[in-house]
């Protein structure tokens, strides 16, 4: 390091006093830096985005799909439906905003005013940039939500995610554990710091859910409530849905020959979450995914460009994670041409997974980097201290149920009873007495229906369903269920 003389140092001081006015007697002041603003505050008050009575609510939702509220039940309330906007933090913790939607019960009705239970919702994974749950015209699982819980008298807090409807963040943090649960949280400061200007006030009862992505989230957020955030919230309760809980045994069962539905979909969204958190899945893109889909991968989803375009565009492969000659395969779906991941890769993948089998996550040591970042997101190492519900279905394609039973296995083997922990299969046959027998009745009957009605078209039954099994088949039935379930602690 340079030392200054001491002449030098004179001449700068007297050089500075000369330039700083006022006959150079006192210093020069600087005003003070002023902090960054806080985490879950406001960027903007709330704005009104639609409001709804209990009847024309009943109208939307039924036409948003058909049959609603046969299942969530006729409204109780009507509602008012805002966005808000707050700040938040990236995977790196850089500082940028998202957008929630809250759902205020309105009407003359007993469940319709004064201080109600507060659910905190997590939404399932959208390939759409522009998804918002504020939008219950144009998404039919924010339509679903809102007759399923505002229209029953609970105040919801949706949150978007960072990343979404207009968010500052140009990537989105997809299954980052930390990062989501800390973006629920801070829409959360937000929602609360926002109930007197909206009229409204929660009667202390935090109630959390989610559905796929969502079921993760909220678990996570569980996580981090008790572990970050103790003073601050406490979840009553915790019903997550088809949520990939076991990541890092997910992720090997694709790799090890049984691709999921969508993977092709998924695959990237996690891969460019990983890359924009600084866990570096490879060096380059090209050296996981093929050429023709190579270039632009990272931030490729979400994309303000629909899905199914991507594909016929060449920019994702609608089905072929694999190669056709890829080996193991273990299911008939997810390997063909014009494949997305490098068989080279893929190879990769498996010899680490034969290295570090990682049957105990505590002693999991992974060594290549996307198997690192899928064990970084396990959340099989939580342990819940408030009640949790695990819905989901048996025969999902998508998000397996083998998630729930490895999350449910790791959860009792650390010591949470089983009156704290509740497994819901709805593809279950329901017996006499049988708890949450409404949702499983339900369920039956309509995966029944779909089967008829794909063969009155001369098509496959067995494809019907499991195209429609995860995002269609499922969700009503388990929020039923997680209805019925959070019910039990929404009382103060």
């Amino acid at each position: 390091m340079r030392t200054w003389p001491a002449k030098t140092l004179l001449a700068l001081a007297a050089l500075l006093s000369a330039c700083g006015g006022g006959g150079g007697s006192s210093p020069a002041t600087q005003a003070p830096t002023p902090p960054p603003p806080a985490r879950g505050s406001l960027v903007l008050a709330p704005s009104l985005v639609a409001g709804f009575s209990a009847s024309a609510l009943a109208s939307a939702v039924n036409s948003a799909q058909s049959g609603t509220t046969s299942i969530t039940g006729e409204p109780a309330c009507g509602i008012q439906v805002y966005t808000l906007r707050y700040r938040t933090l990236g995977s790196q913790q850089e500082a940028t905003e998202a957008s929630a939607a809250v759902y205020v019960p309105s009407g003359s009705g007993a469940p319709c005013s004064g201080p109600r239970p507060l659910l905190l919702y997590a939404h399932a994974t959208s390939f759409d940039k522009n998804f918002d749950m504020a939008r219950l015209d144009k998404f039919k699982e924010a339509a679903l939500v809102a007759a399923m819980y505002a229209a029953q008298g609970y105040l919801v807090v949706a949150p978007n995610y960072a990343g979404y409807a207009g968010s500052a963040l140009s990537y989105h943090p997809y299954l980052d554990a930390g990062q989501q649960a800390d973006d629920l949280v801070d829409a959360l400061r937000a929602a609360r710091s926002s109930w007197a200007a909206l009229a409204t006030a929660d009667n202390g009862r935090l109630l959390l859910a989610g559905y796929s992505q969502g079921g993760h989230v909220a678990v996570a957020t569980q996580r981090a409530l008790q572990t970050r955030y103790a003073g601050e919230f406490t979840a009553a309760a915790v019903a997550a849905m088809s949520g990939p809980y076991a990541l890092l045994q997910m992720g090997d069962a694709i790799f090890a020959g049984t691709p999921t539905r969508s993977a092709t979909g998924f695959l990237p969204l996690l891969t460019g979450a990983a890359v924009h958190a600084g866990a570096a899945p490879y060096a380059n893109p090209d050296e996981m995914y093929e050429a023709a889909y190579a270039a632009g991968i990272d931030s490729l989803l979400p994309s303000t460009t629909d899905l199914e375009q991507l594909v016929s565009g060449g920019r994702l492969p609608a089905s072929a994670l694999f190669a056709a000659d890829s080996q193991p395969q273990l299911a008939t779906y997810g390997f063909g041409a014009g494949n997305l991941v490098r068989s080279a890769y893929r190879a990769a993948v498996l010899a680490d997974r034969a290295a570090q089998p990682c049957t105990s996550l505590a002693a999991c040591a992974p060594g290549q980097a996307l198997r690192r970042w899928l064990w970084r997101n396990d959340l099989r190492t939580h342990v819940p201290a408030t009640p949790l519900m695990l819905c989901g279905g048996e025969g999902d394609p998508t998000v397996p149920w083998a998630n729930a039973l490895a999350a449910q296995a790791a959860y009792s083997a650390a010591g949470v009873p089983a009156s704290r922990l509740v497994l819901l299969n709805v593809d279950d046959v329901p017996g006499l007495g049988s708890d949450y027998k409404t949702a499983r009745s339900g369920f039956a009957a309509a995966k029944l229906a779909l089967r008829l009605n794909a063969l009155s078209r001369g098509e496959s039954p067995a494809e019907a369903v499991a195209a429609n099994y995860h995002a269609g088949l499922v969700p009503p039935f388990c929020l039923l269920a997680a209805r019925d379930f959070l019910a039990q602690y929404a009382a103060p």
